[in-house]
This record gives structure tokens, sequence and C-alpha cells, in this order.
């Protein structure tokens, strides 16, 4: 199974020579690997032309945002798959091969995705991404083959809304088909967390593969925005909505779509409380449809909204006290 590899890279030189290192070290190896050098100011072309030659093509643009990196790779890519690695994560060296046999098992599958854990300080979670999903997540999973291969014959879209489990560095596509699809949905520009809606338009083809085994390490650092969960929770209820006002398909699940973003932006609002970003908290407010303005998120917001410096004594107050939760 020919599987290409694009890796979207801006100003990530010192990050990317693991990332290289993990993917041309593979027991399935690639046919090729696509570093799409995103208008970097690091040196980044020339550190991978030194120390990798041409075991990785090199395609430079100008900085345009990790989808648009994304889609230059898939543009130029020839294998009938396409695995996207982001250059700050690590495939442990099955990935391709458990990948390949998913679709060996299922041939007719147009995306696939495998489990991960977080790696921060070079330590890596105990627990996975997919050991969180709420109950029933799973449910009507087909078995393909022994480890961890299954896939869903249904769309899963409605349960992705809720519970976001799939990650671009763990992700493999058929490329035919992605790029049927416009690849990746570069309309939601550069909000935090924007390969959700691409991972939302997947979601709603069948058969999609699942690898019930980690074999990706997502690094958490601090240039990393996915290490920041309030502005993750904003930027997918950002991107929900947005999603919804442009998809059809989506309108069905308007309900579902709207009480997600409430709790994301709830979610988003207590962890903005915590920090004492009162700023945020006052922002985020706005944008909470009345249902959800519970007693405690409304005694945060009049907080937030109090002269300096009585807005910060009060808050650390509330905050000592440890009851002011919107649940």
């Amino acid at each position: 199974m020919e599987i290409s590899v694009v890796i979207p890279s801006w100003n990530r030189a010192s990050l990317l020579p693991q990332t290289l290192d993990a993917v041309l070290a593979q027991t399935h190896p690639p046919l090729e690997v696509i570093l799409v050098d995103d208008g970097s100011t690091d040196g980044t072309a020339e550190m991978v032309g030194a120390q990798y030659g041409a075991r990785v093509r090199v395609l430079r643009i100008t900085n345009g945002g990790d989808l648009l990196a994304r889609n230059a790779g898939l543009a130029v890519a020839r294998g009938r798959l396409v695995a996207f690695c982001d250059s700050d994560d690590i495939w442990e060296p099955d990935f391709l091969k458990a990948m390949a046999a998913l679709w060996a098992a299922e041939p007719r599958l147009r995306v696939g995705f495998a489990d991960f854990v977080l790696l921060r300080d070079g330590v890596c979670a105990m627990t996975t991404k997919f050991a969180d999903a709420p109950p029933g997540f799973w449910r009507g999973l087909r078995l393909l083959a022994p480890g961890g291969l299954g896939a869903f014959d249904q769309a899963i879209v409605a349960r992705v809304i809720g519970f976001q489990p799939f990650f671009p560095s763990a992700m493999v596509a058929d490329r035919v088909f992605l790029l049927g699809l416009g690849g990746w949905d570069a309309s939601v520009g550069r909000i935090v967390g924007t390969d959700f809606a691409t991972i939302l338009l997947l979601c709603e083809h069948a058969p999609i593969g699942i690898v019930h085994r980690p074999l990706v390490m997502i690094r958490k650092h601090a240039g990393g925005h996915s290490a920041d969960v309030q502005a993750m929770n904003l930027g997918d209820a950002a991107i929900l909505e947005h999603v919804l006002a442009r998809r059809p398909s989506l309108r069905p699940l308007d309900r579902l779509i709207g009480e997600s973003v409430a709790r994301r932006r709830v979610q988003a609002l207590d962890i903005a409380f915590a920090r004492q970003d009162h700023a945020a908290v006052r922002g985020i407010w706005r944008l909470l449809p009345e249902p959800c303005k519970a007693w405690p998120l409304r005694i945060k917001a009049g907080v937030a909204a109090w002269p300096t410096p009585w807005r910060e004594i009060a808050a650390r107050g509330l905050l000592a006290l440890g009851t002011l939760r919107a649940r």
C-alpha cells in the first residue's frame, strides 16, 4: 500500500528532526515524505535539506497556515493514501503498517484514525484519547482484524460534535477521496483548532477506519495551540457555528451543535475566570445564550465587570472558595 506523508511546518526547525526521524523509521516505509515549509524564517528548509537530502521533499510556500500547507502537500502527493503529521508530533514505528493493514482489511475506507497519547516534557500521559470517549461512542464499530482494527459503517458526525477524539497526525485518508472533498476545509481561516471542520466533514462519509492502538504521540509545548484548552474550546465552538452555516447536511443536527457550542463556551468561561482573564470572561459571556447563564456564571461575569482592583480581590476570594461551578 503506497502512502505519501505530508508534514506542514512553520518555524519548527528545532522539533522537526525527531518528527522526521520517526516518519523515516516506519516499518512500512512511506512512498514519499513531503515537508511543506509554510514560510518559515528559522532555516527549516535548509536544515531539512542538509540533514535528510533526497529522503524528504521540501515544498516551500508563502505562509498561509496549516490547512493551506496540508493542501499544498496533498496536491502533489502520489500515493493512494496520504498520511498527515504535524511537525511537532511523533509516530510509533508501526503507525503506517497499521494503517496499511486497515485498508487491506477494508479497501473501501475513506479515512482512518489511530489512537494517540499526549507527550509533555518527554513523558507520555497514562491514558489515551480514545479511552476518554463517553459511553457508547464506539458502539457499532465493526471488528476488521486483530490489533484493534475496526470500521464504522455509518457516519459518526453526530458523535464527533460532542466529543472529538481524532487528530491530523493520527489520520490517513484516501487521496482521491480527500481531493474530491476539496482537501482540508480552509474556509475556517486560522481559528484555533482549524482541523475540526475537516474532521467533521470526513466523519460524514463511511466507512471510517479505526485503529484502537496509541500509535502517535502529540507533543504539548508552549508553541502549540492545542495546549490551551480555553482557546481550543472557543475555536471549536466557532468552527461548529461556521460549518453549520455552510453545510446543509448538518442542519438536522442544529440543536446538537448549539448545545455543544454552548457547553464549550461555558467551559472556556470557567477557565478564563480561573486565570483571572476578565476581559475574556466578559467576551464569552456575551456569546452565551440565556439558558446557559446559570447563577455561578452570572456571578463570575458580574465580578469580571467590576473595576480594578475590586474584581481581582473578589475573583481571588471566589476561586479560594471553589464553589462556583457551572454545572
